[in-house]
Parts: structure tokens; C-alpha cells; sequence
């Protein structure tokens, strides 16, 4: 079988012969003209608009006034089981391999020059940096304090080096780095009162470009070295550091009022239940995260907004009887990044209010006690986990032309095939061909613009799999559920002052809602026959671009080859299988042998062979199960921690470069693959043909340190 993307058209032809037809995909076009039409751009920006306001900390008012907004919204909107749960974070508690971080909340964090006063009346100080205006120049987890001190420039600050000949105890340091990289040795080590850093952003063609832009910042959580760090400007912090290498002495004012304390994840959720007697159980969940600094547009208040239009869209429609109720519940989920995943599918809530009242409404008021329904039921932990048997996740999916950004659906892992990537690459596609059609010649069925949004074509891109959001937990080996994941890469003003709600376009969130109302609403909806149906395109399309990979495959060494050709014929059974698995009865062992068109055992049976024989690679190792979510977490790391206690050195897996990944994409997958069924050279082999050749020896030393550290098991 050939490995691509699955693009399954249903064909349906509109009233009256002389209407041409129209092919849509996977859904009626009675379902992607009453989806199109309802999905309004518009809408999601005013709720945008309103939640790029917040300074959206974990565990903090700003957070909880945002978790009340989504809230009123969804009750506003008639949704059902409105809940906003909360789960205990005190820095102690474990959500599987993370560990709670306690709330952090600011109140004051003044930056100011002082000056020498030449007249009795005028200004001793100039105001550098100020919380109240813009959140952003605060780091977040900075701790109190009131410090008048000198500002000493030690370049990056993240070497001993930096700090020779300068004397730093009690003064404040300029850095290029960001704060956590530098409080232990700077604060900790040689004594310094605090930080100002000018950390720049992630690196991409832009980067350096725009001299304004302030970077988000932020200490180590977990750090024994307790202080502040202020964000400015390359362009605020050159002017320091000339000065500085002058010879002047700048003095500043830190004032600053904040700190960690016990506080709760607050993970917001709402419901469409389904219809079906029996397949009500299992839930179609969609998935952001509301926490961000402000403003935090793009990241995350687009996703935010994009799936509460989502659920707006359906609960209308279905209402309306434009849609049939959904055979699945669909369940949509705003918790704080990753973290507030962990907490949602391995813990149970402290508390929860829920609202199970329905209200039609655009306005709906805060409900009468008497309205409030603790009896409600609210599923998290192993048994949401359960139920969940796939996820949209949306992280930045309304960046318009400023942001450079492009538009990605990215499958899923290799180590988690499934055809729900391409059901959400079928719609997506579907977008890309009308949205160009529109753009190129005026005229368009479904061009899917926004009247205040812009009309250029979509052009997203179906990509391999990339890291970085929650998409990376329900997608571990732990849960595996498969996510689609929808985002925006790469965008010039990620993580900064200038991620304003201006850089959104009206038409990206609708464009961006409709592949995931359609993907979504598709997935609780169908039945064995289009499960069959689907079965029958996955057998005859391809699933990766055959041409693209075998380019690849010209500079690898012929065994690597073997070993692309095994890992992409098996990637391509196991899609099938997914379709069984997510709706028995729809593909038979049958059907699944018969799509093998390559036997993985015959490419290079004698290869194995010989390494058995010389007894390299094949040992086996299967994940514990009682630890779940993926290692390298929200403000933790569970392998350094654990590592560091148990007196195992670092892998040279995690900072290896692959051609097409990083070391911790591969760490994350031979992890995912440790099933206790794969060898270790099958794991390699795996793993080399997602993002690149690497060493078998560094894969056997990474399952080594992870069987050290307790987290897998040799199988004898």
C-alpha cells in the first residue's frame, strides 16, 4: 500500500438538470452550505476582542475573568453541561508526569530610570517599563520586590564567563536571554538583584526585523532563586548598552508586587450531547488554550473563539434542524495550556460550577443559585480519556497577511496513524481549491470570506508531525487519541506585544472554523457505511506524497531505505486499522491484508535476521502505564527531574539533529513506541523514517535512562 492523503468526494448533484454538480467532501452539500453559511468570522473576532483584553496567567483573576467570558458565551449560545472545573496546583500535586505549578498573579511592576535632579522641579525619573500599561514586560513567576540599583550589561548572561571582571551583587542585569535561562547563575550564583532581559523572538525570517517588539518572558517555575525579570525592547535595550559601554552609569527603580500561591487550573467545558443510545458515550472533543499574556491574540484567543463559533454553529444548526443531531457528543474544552490537559484527563476536579440550562439568546445573564447544577454529570480522568475517540485541537488559526503566517493541518505522529488526519485534510483541501477559485476569478460556490476579512486564497498545508501544544498529550502513547491539529507557522509576532487583535482576519477563523466544524461534526456523525466507504478510499489513495519521500529516500544508505519502506507500509495498515477501531465492523482483517501491497516481513527478513544473530537491538520495551502524559510538560520536565535523582546523564538523543526533527521529537516517539511488541531496532527504524536516520546506539541509551527513571520496562 502506498502511504498519502486520504480524499474521499462524495459526489451530489443539486435540483433541476441544468445545475451543475458540486463535489464536496466526506459531508451532503446540503450539510457544507448550511455549515458555510452560519460560520461567521465576525462573531469570533468580537469574542476575540474581548478576550485579548485579559492577561490570561494559569491560576490567575485574569484567567478565571476569561474562564467566565467562554462561560457566558456557551450558556448564551445553548450549550449544554457549561462547567468551569477545578483541579488542585500547589507545586506539589502530579497530573501524571506533571507537576502542578502553583497560580501566579501580579498587581504592581514599575521599571524606571533614576536620574540625578539638575533643577529642584523637574523629573528625577523616566518610567522604562510598566505592568498596569502592557502585562507583557513583567516575567511571569517574578516574585516582590523594591530595588534601587545600578544596571550592569552581561551580554547573554547564561555563561560563568559572562560575569568575569563585573561585579553584579545587588545590581541589576542586562541580559540577552530569557530570565529562567539566567536567575540561578546571575541571582542564584553571584548575587544580583534582579533582571532585564531582551530576549528575542523565535527565529524566522523576520526575526530582529522589527526592533520594537517586546518578547513575553519568564522565570523557572520551580527555581530556589526567588526574583524579577523585566521584558524591553532590542531597541529600548540598545540604547542601554550604549550608554553603558560609555561608560555611563544608569541607575533603576524595580518595584514590583507579585508571587506564586496555591491556586486551582480552571479547564472550562460545554457540551452537544448526542443522539445515539449507545454511541452518546463517545465524544468528539474540541480543543485550545485559554491562557496567554496579553494580548495573546493569535496565541491563543484565535483558537479560543474559533471553537466557541464552532459550537455556536452546530447548536444553531441543530436547533434549527439544519443538521441532524450528531450520533456522538461533542464536547468542547478551554483549559490552560497542556497543563491544564494533563490535569483534565488524569485527575478529578476539586469543585465545578456547571450550567445545564439551555438559553437561545445572544445575552444571558449569571444564573440564580437555584439554577446552578452540581448534579450535572462531569467526566475527566481515565474516564474522559476513555470516551474521547478523537480531538480538533486549534493553536493560532487567525493570522492575517501582517503575521506571515501559514495555515497548517498536521497529522499526527507516526507512532499514532489514524484516518482522522485526513478526514480534516479532505475539508482543508476542499477550502484551499474554493478559496483559490474565488480569489483567481471572482466567482465561487463556497469562497468562504468574511465581509470584513480579506479574500486571498487559503493555501493550507498538510504537514508531518511538529510539536508544541496540547495536541502532544492526547496524542502520547499514554492516551492515544487521535488529535487533528490546526495552527498557524510561522507567525512574525508569536509571543509578543504585537500579537493584537488588528493581525486577526475575519476570514481565517472562518475558514479555520469550518475545517473543524465539518471534521469534527463529520467524525460524531457517520456509521459503518461510510465507515466502509472511507475504508475503500484509504485502500486505494495514498497517504504520504509518494514522489516527495522517495527524493528523501536517494541520499539514505539502502538498509535506511528498507527501513523507510517497512515503517510507511506499516503506517499505512495501522490507518486502516484506526477506521476498524474507531467503528467496529467497518473494515474486516480482510480488507486490511488486502491493502499490503509491500510484506514489511520480506523487505528485509535476512537484515533482521542477522541483527538477531548478533543479539544488537533486540531487546523490547514496553511504557508503564501508570504514568501518563508526555515527558517534556508545561514549566517541568519530568525526564531532567527524574533523571537528576536517579544519577543518569543526558541522553544524547535529546540533542540530536535529525534531517526533519529535533531531539525531542524523536525522545517523544521512541517513547510512544515502546509498546513491548517493537525491538529496539524497530523502534530506531520507526522513528528514522518520521524525521531522519540516527544512531541505534542512542535510541538503546535513551530506553536505558527511561528504564532507570522508572518509566519503562525491559520485556524478556
Amino acid at each position: 500500500m502506498k502511504v498519502g492523503a486520504i480524499v474521499l468526494m462524495a459526489t451530489v448533484v443539486a435540483a433541476g438538470p441544468a445545475v451543475a454538480q458540486q463535489r464536496t467532501p466526506l459531508l451532503p452539500e446540503k450539510e457544507v452550505a448550511a455549515l458555510a453559511n452560519e460560520l461567521s468570522g465576525e462573531t469570533a473576532k468580537r469574542n476575540l476582542e474581548g478576550l485579548a483584553r485579559l492577561h490570561r496567567q494559569r491560576g490567575s483573576a485574569g484567567f478565571h475573568a476569561a474562564a467566565e467570558l467562554v462561560v457566558e458565551r456557551a450558556r448564551a449560545y445553548g450549550l449544554s453541561d457549561v462547567a468551569i472545573l477545578q483541579f488542585p496546583a500547589d507545586g506539589k500535586i502530579f497530573y501524571g508526569t506533571q507537576r502542578s505549578r502553583p497560580g501566579w498573579d501580579a498587581e504592581v511592576g514599575e521599571l524606571e530610570e533614576v536620574k540625578e535632579a539638575k533643577e529642584k522641579s523637574g523629573d528625577t525619573t523616566v518610567k522604562i517599563a510598566s505592568y498596569r500599561a502592557m502585562p507583557i514586560v513583567l516575567a511571569e513567576d517574578s516574585e516582590s520586590a523594591e530595588v534601587t540599583a545600578e544596571l550592569v550589561d552581561v551580554g547573554e548572561g547564561t555563561k560563568e564567563s559572562d560575569y568575569a571582571g563585573k561585579d553584579v551583587k545587588g545590581k541589576i542585569v542586562l541580559v540577552s536571554a530569557q530570565p529562567g535561562m539566567v536567575q540561578d547563575l546571575a541571582v542564584g550564583k553571584f548575587g544580583a538583584a534582579g533582571m532585564v532581559s531582551y530576549a528575542q523572538n523565535q527565529k524566522t525570517a523576520w526575526w530582529g526585523e522589527d526592533e520594537n517588539l517586546i518578547r513575553w518572558g519568564h522565570l523557572e517555575t520551580f527555581s530556589a532563586t526567588k526574583t524579577f525579570g523585566f521584558m524591553v525592547s532590542l531597541k529600548a535595550a540598545r540604547g542601554l548598552r550604549e550608554r553603558l559601554g560609555r561608560g555611563e552609569t544608569v541607575r533603576l527603580h524595580a518595584e514590583v508586587k507579585a508571587g506564586q500561591h496555591s491556586s486551582n487550573y480552571e479547564v472550562v467545558t460545554a457540551t452537544i450531547p448526542g443522539a445515539d443510545s449507545k454511541l452518546k458515550e463517545e465524544e468528539i472533543a474540541f480543543s485550545c488554550h485559554l491562557d496567554h499574556q496579553r494580548p495573546g491574540a493569535n496565541d491563543n484567543a484565535s483558537g479560543c473563539v474559533t471553537i466557541l463559533e464552532v459550537a455556536r454553529t452546530l447548536q444553531k444548526l441543530i436547533g434549527e434542524g439544519k443538521l441532524a443531531r450528531p450520533a456522538r457528543t461533542i464536547r468542547f474544552i478551554w483549559p490552560p495550556e497542556i497543563e491544564g490537559t494533563m490535569a483534565l484527563l488524569n485527575g478529578k476536579p476539586m469543585k465545578f460550577q456547571t450550567w445545564s440550562i439551555d438559553y437561545t439568546g445572544e445575552t444571558a445573564t449569571r444564573p440564580h443559585p437555584s439554577e446552578i447544577h452540581a448534579s450535572v454529570s462531569v467526566f475527566s480522568g481515565p474516564e474522559l480519556a476513555k470516551r474521547i475517540k478523537a480531538v480538533v485541537h486549534m493553536d493560532m488559526v487567525g493570522g492575517g497577511p501582517e503575521t506571515k503566517a501559514v495555515f497548517h493541518v498536521t497529522r499526527g505522529p507516526m507512532s499514532l496513524p489514524s484516518f482522522v488526519h485526513d478526514v480534516a485534510w479532505a475539508f482543508a483541501e476542499f477550502v484551499n481549491e474554493e478559496s483559490y477559485k474565488f480569489a483567481a476569478t471572482g466567482e465561487a460556490k463556497y469562497p468562504f470570506v468574511a465581509p470584513e476579512g480579506g479574500k486571498e486564497p487559503l493555501r493550507a498545508e498538510y504537514s508531518a508531525y511538529t510539536m508544541g501544544s496540547d495536541h502532544d498529550v492526547y496524542q502520547d502513547s499514554s492516551f492515544g487519541i487521535p488529535a487533528i491539529y490546526l495552527n498557524d507557522w510561522p507567525d512574525r509576532y508569536i509571543h509578543t506585544n504585537f500579537d493584537t487583535a488588528a493581525n486577526i482576519d475575519p476570514t481565517k477563523l472562518k475558514r479555520a472554523a469550518f475545517i473543524g466544524a465539518a471534521s469534527g461534526y463529520f467524525l460524531a456523525t457517520f456509521g459503518i457505511e461510510q465507515g466502509r466507504a472511507l475504508a475503500r478510499s484509504i485502500e486505494s489513495q495514498s497517504v504520504i506524497d509518494k514522489e516527495k519521500e522517495e527524493l528523501r529516500d536517494r541520499s539514505l544508505s539502502s538498509m535506511d531505505q528498507n527501513a523507510l519502506r517497512v515503517s510507511r507500509t506499516a503506517y499505512g495498515l495501522e490507518a486502516l486499522s484506526s477506521l476498524s477501531k474507531f467503528l467496529p465492523g467497518s473494515v474486516s482483517q480482510d480488507e486490511i491484508k488486502r491493502a499490503a501491497d509491500v510484506s514489511i516481513s520480506r523487505i528485509y527478513a535476512d537484515y533482521l535476521n542477522k541483527l538477531r544473530l548478533a543479539g544488537i537491538g533486540t531487546s523490547k520495551f514496553r511504557r508503564e502505564a501508570n504514568l501518563k502524559g508526555p515527558l517534556a510538560v508545561f514549566g517541568y520536565d519530568y525526564f531532567a527531574d527524574h533523571a537528576k535523582t536517579a544519577g543518569v546523564a543526558t541522553p544524547k538523543l535529546l540533542s540530536f539533529e535529525g534531517l526533519w526533527g529535533s531531539g525531542e521529537e524523536y525522545a517523544y516517539e521512541v517513547l510512544n513506541f515502546a509498546d513491548g511488541k517493537r525491538n529496539a531496532q524497530e523502534i530506531r527504524d520507526a522513528v528514522s523514517a518520521e524525521y531522519g536516520p540516527v544512531p541505534l546506539e542512542m535510541v538503546v541509551e535513551y530506553l536505558k535512562a527511561l528504564e532507570k527513571i522508572g518509566l519503562v520496562k525491559e520485556v524478556k
